[in-house]
């Protein structure tokens, strides 16, 4: 009888497992991650404008939508747009499904200009002095049918990017970075 040392056997186990997944068809596996459609419908309550769009269709970013909604997120007292970082809408589209609700997601601030987010920065000890929100990577928002709390939470249970929770404004933060909150 030949006897396998633990670390052999778990080797020749992963191994196996990997010889196991090359035999699953890539179609089958680039199908699952690839087909579908994902929808935003966004309120920005400063300017009053609402867009709503299918943003994602079948693997492909829909460039013209994405830049509707980088349109409705300008920063509205500059009147100035970026690009907002794809990975939000995504983190946007994960959090509705988490929270079972197709309803609209009112923004309170999307991108900020430096020369924004500077005056905000000089008012509140709350705001950061390389926000997110000026890289295009961040949004303050709520949705009126979810309590705060429960919006907070969700994001945080997501683990996708920084959450900030702001009850006494009425919004929480969202956003593309390392994983952190507050």
């Amino acid at each position: 009888m030949t006897l396998i040392c633990p670390a052999r056997r778990q080797l020749l186990l992963g191994l196996g497992g990997v010889a196991l997944c090359s035999l699953i068809p890539s179609q089958a596996m680039a199908s699952r991650s690839t087909k579908g459609i994902r929808e935003l419908s966004l309120y920005n309550r400063h300017t009053g404008e609402r867009n709503d769009g299918s943003y994602w269709v079948d693997g492909q970013y829909q460039s013209e939508v994405l830049a509707d909604f980088s349109h409705l997120l300008r920063d509205h007292r500059q009147n100035v747009a970026a690009p907002m970082d794809k990975r939000l809408f995504d983190l946007l589209y994960t959090l509705r499904s988490t929270l079972n609700v197709d309803d609209e997601i009112h923004v309170i601030s999307g991108y900020r200009s430096p020369k924004t987010n500077q005056m905000l920065a000089n008012k509140s000890g709350g705001v950061a002095k390389k926000s997110y929100h000026m890289r295009g990577m961040a949004m303050d928002i709520a949705i009126p049918s979810v309590n705060l709390k429960t919006l907070r939470d969700a994001a945080l249970s997501l683990k996708l990017g920084g959450v900030g929770y702001y009850p006494k404004s009425g919004f929480v933060h969202v956003d593309c970075g390392p994983v952190r909150h507050w």
